[in-house]
């Protein structure tokens, strides 16, 4: 795979997992320069793009508009506030355990396995985990 220039889903913006990481794969996408292998996932309902999205009270479309205007992710992520919902300390934790877990025992974890067989890695137990590897960052522990 191609390793474009994306975050760790695991690097928080504003106390938020993979906020950041959104924000890089929009503006590649603006730019013309998503890889196709990150274009099936793109804005989708039920990718972390979407749950995210759909955690802020936007949709993704919404989001990539306002990444369309510039900005610091800072600055980006202020303006998801103001128009969709701030959560509180407790919804940030909810939200970043949820994010880090998606693949251990849900819906996703069938995804998870067959990227974890394709790759002959058996430490890959998360979305963050198989993202990571893929990209050819090291799995953290208890992450």
């Amino acid at each position: 795979m191609i390793n474009p220039p994306l975050r760790s889903p695991r690097e928080k913006t504003g106390r938020l997992y993979y906020f950041g990481r959104m924000i890089d794969k929009i503006r590649l996408h603006l730019r013309g320069e998503l890889p196709e292998d990150y274009q099936a996932n793109f804005g989708q309902i039920r990718s972390l793009d979407g749950l995210l999205a759909g955690f802020l009270n936007l949709t993704h479309a919404a989001i990539v508009e306002r990444v369309k205007q510039g900005g610091t992710d800072e600055e980006i992520l202020e303006w998801c506030f103001a128009q969709g919902v701030r959560p509180n300390e407790t919804q940030i934790y909810v939200w970043n355990g949820f994010a880090e877990k998606l693949g251990w025992h849900d819906s996703v974890s069938r995804t998870v396995a067959r990227i974890r067989e394709a790759r002959g890695a058996a430490g890959l137990e998360t979305i963050f985990d198989c993202i990571d590897a893929d990209e050819g960052r090291a799995i953290e522990a208890d992450a």
